[in-house]
């Protein structure tokens, strides 16, 4: 038996534990950020990773899927226009996009995809991810509230405790080894906390209330179509970034898991597991980076130890002790940890055009990208029937149909 095939022993009951402490940090703070329950975010985490090995049984990933950051804004935006109902109609509709994806590349092949959209589309259409939340993350960090009306916590306060849980996070990133340097975010969250008792910001009331067996505030999506066009198109982002995760846990393993199950079934698994999330009223799902890095450090290559993860998972999610004292983090602590999150996303969207050789001497190419930036982040609002088109979903509409029409040059990189 080789060590990437699927053995589902008890004894790795703890190795699956010690994989969902590596995404715990980054899986509930997306709810914790956009109005969610964190307790159903566990637990459509670990129903979304079962669903997407399910799908790839023929040869599964030893990958683990939860909240997906790319959903930030768009959710929060959702969830404060229409409500939580109506935005999970949006998400379910996203993980559908990706189900049409596999079945295109299932019809036409991996290449479709990356004619369709290319480095030159999907760089600034994630760099406007992070640009557009970052005025969010720094109003949480000066002690506001997310759109900057009014104050939680005093200034003098906030700062110290954002600061210092922003550069715990960045030091531990940076010079810690072993399972540290894979839970930067969860030490900047308990360091921030430590200090945020010192202050006294800290309200346990929701804690002392919550009982210790409590069901996730699970919510049925509401079919709204302003929700679904708005959140559709940004789906297109976590699409191509699925592709690296799946090329990076292949790196890891050694095994091509591009070639088999092949990116049609695992595009596919992660669709369904996405949409499957929102019919609870959890973040979409996407694959987890911190969760690879894992792989690589301890080399446990057996799929079942994430089958025990998303058990793990499920199980927790039905603790209600953990969701109340999730909701004592003040968002201070949160506003210092967006601040490098969304900075690094902004990033990723860079790195995505350098990776590519993007050439900007190239006026198409020029044209591509200002306009998706300008159109995301500049507040340009299109109205086609009474439906409003603004933000990440029009600026990646705009990038997609100038790519598809504007005459290409000769020699261009893209």
């Amino acid at each position: 038996m080789k060590p990437t095939d699927y053995n589902f022993r008890v004894k790795d009951s703890i190795l699956g534990l010690q994989f969902l402490f590596v995404a715990f940090g980054a899986l509930v703070l997306v709810p914790i950020l956009t109005g969610l329950d964190p307790s159903v975010a566990l637990f459509t985490a670990g129903i979304g990773t079962l669903v997407f090995q399910f799908v790839n049984r023929g040869a599964i990933p030893p990958i683990f899927l939860a909240s997906s950051f790319a959903f930030i804004a768009p959710i929060s935006y959702g969830v404060k226009t229409w409500g939580i109902a109506a935005t999970m109609s949006g998400l379910v509709a996203a993980g559908f996009l990706y189900v049409i994806l596999s079945l295109l590349i299932r019809l036409k092949g991996d290449n479709f995809l990356h004619r369709l959209l290319p480095p030159v589309v999907v760089g600034p259409v994630i760099m406007s991810i992070g640009l557009i939340l970052s005025p969010v993350a720094v109003n949480l960090a000066m002690g506001k509230s997310g759109d900057g009306s009014f104050e939680l916590v005093p200034f003098e306060t906030a700062i110290v405790v954002s600061m210092v849980a922003l550069f715990v996070t960045v030091f531990v990133s940076l010079l810690s080894k072993g399972i540290f340097k894979l839970i930067p975010i969860l030490c900047g969250i308990i360091a921030g906390y430590i200090l945020a008792l010192s202050y006294g910001i800290v309200d346990f009331t929701t804690f002392e209330k919550a009982a210790w067996f409590a069901m996730p505030n699970f919510t049925a999506p509401e079919f709204n179509w302003q929700a679904i066009i708005f959140i559709l198109p940004i789906a297109i982002a976590p699409a191509i970034e699925h592709i690296g995760d799946m090329l990076a846990i292949s790196n890891v393993t050694k095994q091509d898991y591009l070639k088999k199950p092949g990116l049609k079934n695992t595009l596919l698994g992660d669709g369904l597991a996405t949409s499957v999330a929102a019919l609870f009223g959890g973040p979409p799902n996407t694959t987890y980076s911190e969760v690879t890095g894992a792989v690589t450090v301890t080399k446990a290559y057996n799929p079942a130890i994430m089958t025990w993860a998303a058990i793990a998972a499920i199980l927790l999610a039905f603790v209600g002790k953990l969701g109340g004292l999730l909701s004592t983090i003040p968002t201070p602590i949160m506003g210092g940890i967006m601040l490098l999150l969304f900075g690094i996303i902004a990033t990723l969207g860079i790195s995505t055009l350098v990776r590519a050789n993007t050439d900007f001497t190239c006026p198409r190419n020029m044209v591509i990208v200002s306009m998706i930036l300008v159109f995301s982040i500049g507040g340009m609002t299109f109205n086609f029937g009474g439906v409003p088109f603004s933000g990440i979903g029009l600026g990646a509409i705009v990038g997609i149909f100038l790519n598809l029409i504007l005459p290409k040059v000769k020699n261009e990189e893209s």
